[in-house]
């Protein structure tokens, strides 16, 4: 098993049966306090950078590697906001999954925007008040606690 797709090696053995996968990621801040959000590429919707869990990652090193993969940002992990569950996530696939996600505060330390067009169709921060169509209840819970 290649520890860096774990999940496609996990669906290889369950097909699209519900399983429990472990996300983490976070909020990158502006000077303006505006958190950044990417539009992603599986759902069209928008999310807070992260991602699985690899084997081998720990949470941390998961958000750093998932920043810099959907954004271009390089990261350092500053305080952990919260630990936030969805119990039923359908993707455009037909997986199903129970998630678990550790959300980081991050913060930039180097690197720029940039977007893939693959899992990243286009980045921007946003205000409290601009709070657009969420991908998943456990992003719309982050943002609540980011914003309360």
């Amino acid at each position: 098993m290649d520890p860096q797709n774990y999940i496609q090696w996990i669906r290889s053995k369950v097909g699209h049966e519900k399983i429990i996968l472990s996300f983490a990621g976070g909020c990158i801040f502006n000077e303006k306090r505006e958190v950044l959000l990417q539009r992603r590429g599986d759902s069209d919707k928008w999310g807070f950078p992260g991602g699985a869990i690899e084997i081998g990652e720990t949470p941390q090193m998961a958000a750093i590697r998932e920043a810099k993969e959907e954004t271009g940002i390089d990261v350092k992990v500053g305080r952990i906001i919260g630990v936030y569950t969805d119990l039923d996530i359908r993707y455009a696939s037909g997986d199903e999954a129970q998630s678990i996600v550790i959300a980081f505060e991050l913060l930039p330390v180097g690197g720029e925007l940039y977007c893939d067009q693959i899992e990243t169709k286009e980045l921007k921060y946003f205000s409290k008040s601009e709070k657009p169509e969420l991908f998943t209840k456990s992003h719309d819970d982050l943002w609540n606690e980011i914003w309360k």
